[in-house]
């Protein structure tokens, strides 16, 4: 009886599990509106409008925005030049895409130029359908032939398109509103969705001549306003100096559930400043700077005591922030030969000294970042173990033996004399990597002192730069900080022209394709890429492509803490600091839904303008 019982047993769990696969693969037939990487989508098949938004929210004014530095090109989709505001390689506000990604929920999208797609079971293709209500500025529809154009062009002329995209074998029209996408592997679960995270240029505008008779080239900067068919569109501008958006009236997506109740300034109006403190005086004055997101501590605690403020024209709230947290640090370029030995970076890592920073500079606001995937399930902690272990055990040799049985700890220097302990050990790993201390300066083996210069485009970088290089100097260091101007900071940034430099990447809950981009040996050597500490690793590029096919949610999770582990213990880069909230001021004339989506602290375009506390504001400044 109890083997009989137990074989019942055995096909009961084999009864679920076959339900819980069928559940999880996908009616090849079946078309989806939406689509998530994980969990269930937040809306329904009758998704009309955010829960966020105002839908009968007023429609003009201007909003005013304050840019640093110039620009030089109405393109984005090419590393050569500098885009307006408004402008990226994404589309910004001119170019709507064939999914939009949710501003409520992570690594979710709904239709925009396509209301829907579909997929293979084994995730080997997707199709999708384009709306047919979907036109151009010029009154022109979106075809098949755009989409297909612009994944063509796109993955040509920009590097981070074509890592992204570069399992797509071919693109076919298979129908009069029909897209196919071939991809060339199967089981890839993230392939079919993030197809729709595609910009759709075009073609007949970039195929004909402009109105000095001239061909066209994408592959080049532009100098003339583009054709588009986003919620904006170009007016007025000054090269390098402002721009204004213009809302389009007749705008074909005003209807679509998740553009409804948004994008509703009527002008958004960008003014150039080559000094980033002009643009916090602007902001004070008004007309200028309409709302700023606070990244000063020490601003947000101390500042905001002008009479605005005082009298009430301007409001400031922290609004909470459910996402992952963007990984800011300091990046160590390893094509630098003086940056390829790890003791090395582990040693400037040691003696950032973060705690003393966010004291005396900070007011306590920030938290230490100890991962490149801060926020959620995907940073790695402790030791690993489990299936994660399983994982690193098959790059052992190759990967550093800490990692093993060691937890990758970010060092806190709140405890007296914890700091001097770290200045001891990294003068120590110096040591190791070859270089000698004599006379108060760290020598290489040439006789030489060591050196590191960080770039940065801001005057306030020194304000950051200066505590670090105190530290530096103390083992011998000579540290230089070089402030740049845009164009010269994209143009070293391009081409990998520098030691250090302070930046970010951002992760989403659901990594996959861009890791390329962050992490691989062939954005490496890619003019443009984001990977700035010139990572050039087998094991690296091995693990990207397991987490790019991982196949479940399960998989991901531990092949994400394997990739984050190995990350952190080659010290990359040096982790700087995050803030679980976003600071947000504006000028009382912006109206807006509380609560806002804690996945991205705030949706500004779901903001609107009052046009009579405008008009007062306006008579007052």
């Amino acid at each position: 009886m109890s083997r009989i019982r137990c074989f019942v047993q055995i096909l009961s769990l084999i009864f679920i599990m076959i339900i819980q696969i069928g559940e999880s693969r996908s009616d090849e037939n079946e078309w989806h509106y939406g689509s998530t990487l994980f969990g269930k989508l937040k809306y329904g098949p009758d998704f009309d409008h955010y829960d966020h938004v105002n839908v009968n929210a007023p429609k003009g004014g201007t909003l005013n925005q304050a840019a640093v530095g110039g620009y030089d090109s109405f393109n984005p989709f090419v590393v050569r030049g500098r885009p307006a505001a408004g402008l990226n390689y994404q589309g910004g506000l001119l170019y709507d895409s064939l999914f939009t990604k949710s501003v409520d929920q992570p690594s979710t999208s709904y239709g925009l130029i396509a209301d829907a797609f579909r997929f293979a079971d084994d995730y080997s293709w997707a199709v999708y359908r384009l709306n047919p209500k979907a036109k151009w500025h010029d009154g022109q529809p979106i075809t098949p032939e755009d989409v297909v154009w612009s994944m063509q062009m796109l993955r040509k002329v920009h590097p981070l398109w074509s890592r992204y995209y570069e399992n797509i074998e071919r693109v076919e029209i298979t129908g009069e509103d029909e897209v196919t996408f071939v991809f060339d592997q199967k089981n890839n679960r993230e392939l079919p969705t993030i197809i729709g995270d595609l910009p759709v240029l075009p073609k007949h505008w970039w195929s004909s001549k402009d109105n000095e008779g001239k061909s066209r080239d994408i592959t080049q900067p532009l100098k003339e306003s583009p054709l588009g068919s986003g919620p904006y569109r170009i007016g007025k501008f000054t090269m390098g100096k402002s721009i204004t958006w213009e809302r389009v009236k007749d705008y074909w997506g005003t209807e679509v559930a998740a553009q409804k109740g948004r994008y509703n300034f009527g002008q958004i109006h960008y003014t150039y400043f080559l000094d980033p403190n002009a643009t916090w005086e602007g902001f004070k004055k008004g007309g200028i700077e309409d709302y700023r997101i606070e990244n000063r501590s020490q601003r947000w605690a101390r500042s905001y005591n002008f009479p605005a403020f005082r009298r009430g024209d301007i409001e400031r709230k922290e609004f909470p922030k459910s996402g992952s947290e963007v990984f800011q640090g300091y990046f160590i370029n390893t094509r630098n030969a003086k940056y390829q030995d790890r003791r090395v970076r582990e040693a400037l890592t040691l003696l950032f000294n973060f705690e003393t920073m966010n004291k005396n500079l900070f007011y306590n606001a920030y938290t230490r970042t100890d991962s490149f995937f801060e926020g959620g399930e995907l940073q790695s902690k402790g030791i690993p173990k489990g299936r994660e272990l399983e994982i690193l055990e098959h790059y052992r040799g190759k990967i550093p033996d800490e990692l093993f049985d060691q937890e990758f700890v970010i060092p806190n220097y709140s405890k007296p004399g914890s700091f001097r302990t770290a200045q001891r050990k990294a003068l120590k790993l110096f040591m190791e990597a070859g270089f000698t201390f004599k006379a108060g300066k760290m020598l290489d083996k040439y006789g030489e002192q060591f050196t590191l210069e960080i770039i940065g485009n801001n005057p306030t970088d020194e304000r950051i730069a200066n505590p670090y290089f105190d530290n530096l100097r103390t083992l011998g260091i000579q540290p230089n900080l070089r402030i740049l101007d845009t164009a010269q900071y994209k143009n070293r940034l391009d081409n990998f022209d520098f030691e250090v430099t302070g930046s970010a990447t951002i992760q989403s809950l659901s990594p996959g394709n861009e890791q390329r981009e962050y992490w691989s040996s062939n954005a490496t050597k890619t003019p443009g890429s984001s990977n700035y500490s010139g990572i050039s690793d087998p094991v690296t590029d091995d693990l990207i492509e397991k987490i790019v096919s991982a196949r479940d949610r399960e998989e991901l999770v531990h092949l994400t803490h394997a990739l984050d582990r190995i990350l952190k213990w080659q010290y990359y880069a040096i982790p700087q600091w995050h803030n679980p909230k976003l600071r947000l001021a504006w000028w009382r004339k912006i109206q807006f839904v509380n609560p806002q989506p804690a996945s991205v602290g705030v949706d500004i375009y779901s903001f609107w303008i009052d046009a009579e506390i405008e008009n007062a504001l306006g008579k007052q400044n």
